[in-house]
């Protein structure tokens, strides 16, 4: 298959009327033969999505024939299968899920930050660097100096700052994620919180990597996404994880499967110390 487009895009506004836009939007891509995911809630739309080219800047048009989505922004990029074995079009309480209601991007958020500008922000020794992101995410890819929070869901994200940071004290700091929604949030309720100079990589790792040529990034790794790709690398190419079938954590190509068993080396750990000899059977 050839001229596959894979395309991202979410945007913070009233949205109603959500739930009746779920049916209609589901039928219009599966016309298209357009797969991938798209949430859907009474804050707004966030979503993936492949296919040909025109199928998929039809479904992006229709989008933006709405007069409340009309400045729906996207990010694409070429690919030469389509990632997504369906697709899915689901009604949710948050698009991005940070389980605090008072958290408003539309009303307050940081400082966005362009991909260009954003080495110079994150080598300044006074600028704490933080990523947002889960920890499988961040262990197989991340900015130099950048802090993990060590969480297993975006949920976490508003404890760790509780538990870490102070105004007083973390007066510079910058945030990133894989695309850039988890960090409308985040910065939104440190913003709320009386944090002043906050700062967010607009776009996310994928625009960055996207356009900062790979002599001059500051990333080490690659990124993680949610979709058959597992990772990306520069100029967003494929990169070389895969899924383990039995956790579902990204491993390396490489590394993925020992020569007696058919699971990923953390899942044997796992089994061998504890599950008794006698009980331990092969990942599937």
């Amino acid at each position: 298959m050839t001229d596959i487009v894979i395309a991202s895009f979410y945007q913070f506004i009233s949205l109603p009327d959500y739930e009746v836009l779920q049916q209609r939007l589901l039928a219009f891509c599966r016309h298209l033969e357009v797969k991938g995911t798209i949430l859907l809630a009474r804050e707004g739309i966030n979503g993936t999505i492949a296919g040909s080219r025109t199928a998929v800047e039809s479904v992006l048009d229709y989008r933006r024939a709405d007069p409340i989505l009309g400045e729906l922004k996207h990010r694409a990029s070429s690919l030469d299968h389509v990632p997504f074995r369906r697709m899915k079009v689901r009604p949710r309480d948050e698009i991005v899920t940070f389980g605090y209601p008072a958290v408003d991007p539309t009303s307050r958020v940081g400082r966005y930050v362009e991909p260009a500008g954003w080495n110079a922000l994150i080598s300044d020794p006074d600028t704490l660097l933080i990523d947002t992101r889960n920890s499988y995410e961040v262990k197989i890819g991340t900015f130099k100096r950048a802090i993990n929070p060590d969480i297993t869901s975006f949920r976490e994200f508003r404890d760790f700052v509780g538990d870490n940071l102070d105004s007083s004290r973390h007066r510079k700091i910058a945030l990133f994620c894989t695309g850039g929604i988890r960090c409308e949030k985040a910065t939104s309720h440190m913003v709320a919180l009386g944090f002043h100079e906050v700062y967010h990589l607009q776009g996310g790792i994928l625009r960055y990597l996207a356009e900062v040529p790979p002599e001059e990034s500051l990333w080490r790794g690659e990124c993680f996404v949610f979709d058959e790709r597992v990772a990306v690398a520069h100029g967003l190419k494929v990169g070389n994880y895969r899924t383990c079938s039995a956790c579902g954590q990204p491993v390396a190509k490489e590394d993925d499967r020992l020569a007696d068993e058919r699971c990923c080396h953390d899942c044997v750990a796992v089994s061998r110390s504890t599950v008794p000899q006698s009980a331990r059977a092969p990942c599937n």
